[in-house]
């Protein structure tokens, strides 16, 4: 078994925007206030694109056919996690590689009942996200939307 202190686990993130530039964020169930960014590990032999649009649709059931892809940022990024979250799935943190995604009709339902991750979900600025995102995601976050910022414009 893999000491969780010794890796970063591999995944992919994404951020969902709606044509007013909104991101779709969503509330972990399990630490109430926070909220985040769909994200996830990446399964073998699975590309990274298609990791994105099967963590997107398990965590929040919107199908790859709603959302069309815009960027992608450049290298995968990694943050940290606390000691205490460390475990042998996610290991000390996660190397993601991220994707800006845009809904295709703001409307579109989002289900969490599919992942049990979230308990809750709404769309919000970019900044706003940054106010109310875990403290170690906030570096991350800042690095992908002054990329895909320039997208929304």
């Amino acid at each position: 078994m893999k000491s969780a202190a010794l890796y970063f686990r591999a995944g992919v993130g994404a951020a969902i925007v709606n044509d007013a530039g909104q991101v779709l964020a969503c509330e972990r169930s399990d630490v109430p206030g926070a909220w985040q960014l769909p994200q996830g590990g990446l399964k073998e032999r699975e590309s990274v694109v298609e990791a994105v649009f099967r963590e997107v649709r398990e965590e929040t059931g919107i199908r790859k056919r709603d959302l069309e892809q815009l960027d992608s940022y450049p290298q995968p990024l990694a943050y940290e996690l606390p000691p205490e979250a460390w475990s042998a799935k996610t290991g000390r943190g996660q190397v993601n590689y991220w994707f800006l995604l845009r809904v295709r009709d703001a409307r579109i339902a989002v289900d969490l009942d599919t992942g049990g991750e979230f308990r809750a979900w709404r769309w919000m600025s970019f900044e706003e996200l940054l106010r109310v995102s875990a403290d170690f995601r906030r570096p991350v976050y800042q690095q992908i939307f002054e990329r895909f910022r320039r997208r929304l414009a």
